[in-house]
C-alpha cells in the first residue's frame, strides 16, 4: 500500500454568498483542475440566525450536481419544476442540475439557533451537461454507519466502503463521500481508489493526516515520540486536506478525537467554462446558457 501524499493543507476562508449568509470556502472559483470532478466546497454553519437566514434565494443552476449535506438545522428548498422539501439533521439531497434548473435553499437553525451543513459542487461530463434534472434525497436513517471495534465511526453517504453501500447511486464522477470520526489517539487507515482525486474536509477536533516522505500518526502536539511536527501539517477545525496519488489515506487523531469528510472521485479531465452557478465546457455553451435564462428557455420541460 501506498500513502497518499498531502500536497497542501489549508484553512478555509470566511466568504458572503447567497443573500448574504456567513460561511467558509474551502476552494471553489480557481483552478477547476485542482480537485477535478469536483469545483466547489462549502462550510456553512452559525449559531447566529442573522449570519445565515437570509439564505440563497432563486438561482440558476446548469452543468453541475450539488451535494447538501446538513448536520444541524433545517434546509427548505424549492426549484422551478415544483419540486420542494425540508432536509433535517443527518440529511443529504444530491441534485443534479442537468440542462437547467432554478431553486433556492432556506436555512433554519435548530432549537438553539445553530445551523451547520456543507455544499459540495461536482461536474458533470460533456456528455451530461444537458440531460433531465435528478434529486436524489437521502434521510439521515438511510446512510450506513460503520463502527469500528477502536470507536471509529464512518457514515457511508456514496460509495462503498468497508462492505456498506451508501444509498446515493448513477453519479457519473464514480464518488466516495464518507464522513468520519476516529477517536482520540488512535491512528487510522483508509483505502481509496487510485483513479480518484481525492481530499478531506476537518471540521471537528484535530489530528494529524501522515505524509508519504514524513513521520507516520504523529499526534497533535508540536513534539511527540522525539519527532518534532511541523504546525503548517497539523489538521483543526474547517481545515482542507488535498492529496496526491497513492491508495490509501493514513490519520492520527488528537487529543479531541477528529471528524472530518473524505471525498473522493475519478476526474473528468475536460475543458472547463464557468459563470458562476453555470459549468460547461466552452463559452460559447456558457452564452448560450446566458440567452436561455433571459428568453425564458432555461428551464428543463419535466417529463
Amino acid at each position: 500500500m501506498s500513502i497518499r501524499p498531502v500536497v497542501e493543507n489549508r484553512r478555509a476562508r470566511p466568504t458572503l454568498e447567497g443573500a448574504g449568509v456567513h460561511l467558509h470556502r474551502a476552494f471553489g472559483f480557481a483552478d477547476p483542475t485542482e480537485l477535478d470532478p469536483f469545483l466547489l466546497f462549502d462550510d456553512f454553519r452559525g449559531e447566529r440566525p442573522a449570519d445565515y437566514q437570509a439564505g440563497f434565494p432563486w438561482h440558476p443552476h446548469r452543468g453541475i450536481e450539488t451535494i447538501t449535506y446538513v448536520l444541524a438545522g433545517t434546509v427548505e428548498h424549492g426549484d422551478s419544476l415544483g419540486n420542494a422539501g425540508k432536509l433535517g439533521a443527518g440529511d443529504v439531497q444530491w441534485m443534479t442540475a442537468g440542462r437547467g434548473i432554478l431553486h433556492q435553499e432556506m436555512p433554519t437553525g435548530n432549537a438553539n439557533g445553530q445551523m451547520h451543513g456543507f455544499q459540495l459542487w461536482a461536474n458533470l461530463p460533456a456528455a451530461l451537461k444537458m440531460t433531465q434534472p435528478r434529486y436524489q434525497d437521502v434521510k439521515a436513517a438511510d446512510i450506513p454507519e460503520v463502527i469500528e471495534d477502536d470507536g471509529t465511526r464512518v457514515k457511508v453517504i456514496v460509495g462503498s466502503f468497508w462492505g456498506r453501500r451508501g444509498p446515493v447511486d448513477g453519479i457519473a464522477a464514480d464518488p466516495q463521500y464518507l464522513d468520519i470520526y476516529v477517536p482520540a489517539g488512535v491512528k487510522k487507515r483508509f483505502a481509496l481508489d487510485t483513479r480518484r482525486r481525492a481530499f478531506a474536509y476537518v471540521f471537528e477536533g484535530d489530528g494529524f493526516f501522515a505524509d508519504a516522505s514524513g513521520p507516520e500518526g504523529v499526534l497533535l502536539e508540536k513534539e511527540v515520540m522525539g519527532k518534532e511536527v511541523n504546525i503548517r501539517d497539523l489538521s483543526g477545525n474547517r481545515t482542507l486536506v488535498r492529496f496526491g496519488a497513492g491508495d490509501e489515506v493514513v490519520v492520527q487523531a488528537g487529543a479531541q478525537g477528529l471528524r472530518f469528510l473524505l471525498i473522493s472521485g475519478a476526474p473528468l479531465e475536460e475543458p472547463v467554462a464557468w459563470h458562476g452557478p453555470i459549468v460547461m465546457n466552452t463559452r460559447a455553451e456558457i452564452a448560450q446558457a446566458i440567452a436561455d435564462l433571459r428568453n425564458g428557455s432555461f428551464i428543463a420541460p419535466a417529463h
